[in-house]
């Protein structure tokens, strides 16, 4: 847990005085919940996420970080969302461990589509198309694109994947926090 904490402030590029002092703790404190010397009460590490800008339960979880993260095809959850709002969507990785988020986004056929107003979200995105084609809509222009083409964009902008035919698609979606 001290390790998630320290790794989180340094993400941040914050010293340990700093975020003591927003947390009204002193910087022993925290020095020693970071290096493991001391558990500390919930309401303390509470405030020690919020100034850390990281859910609580990602500090208290159990899991240790690490560089390699598997998610094999059997385990990952498929085809979540509705379809005829448009797309249904597979996890591709937990967003647990970085501020990424890759996706497989399954847009619906043109007929069973009934999702016509665009999304808006905080996160930057990338896509890759992986297979058939679709209108990106973004900011209010319409872009085709087919099998191999790539976008990157704000997510701020008003965008919608559009259906070209009765095939559907398939797009690779990674989205970006670019706040953290």
């Amino acid at each position: 847990m001290g390790k998630k904490v320290k790794q989180a402030r340094l993400r941040m590029k914050k010293t340990q005085q700093q975020i003591a002092d927003e947390c009204g703790i002193s910087k022993s404190l925290l020095s020693k919940i970071e290096n493991g010397q001391t558990a500390s009460a919930v309401a303390t590490l509470s405030k020690i996420s919020e100034a850390l800008e990281v859910s609580l339960s990602w500090v208290l979880d159990d899991h240790p970080e690490t560089d390699l993260v598997l998610l094999s095809q059997v385990n990952r959850m498929h085809r979540m969302g509705d379809e005829g709002m448009g797309y249904s969507y597979e996890l591709l990785a937990s967003p647990d461990y970085s501020n990424v988020e890759p996706t497989i986004v399954h847009v619906t056929p043109k007929d069973e589509n009934f999702r016509y107003e665009p999304y808006t979200h905080s996160e930057e995105e990338f896509i890759y198309i992986l297979e058939g084609s679709i209108h990106l809509m973004y900011d209010g222009k319409k872009h085709f694109m087919e099998k191999g083409d790539t976008a990157y964009f704000k997510g701020e902008k008003p965008h919608l994947f559009v259906p070209v035919d009765n095939k559907g698609a398939q797009v690779l979606t990674i989205f970006v926090d670019s706040n953290l």
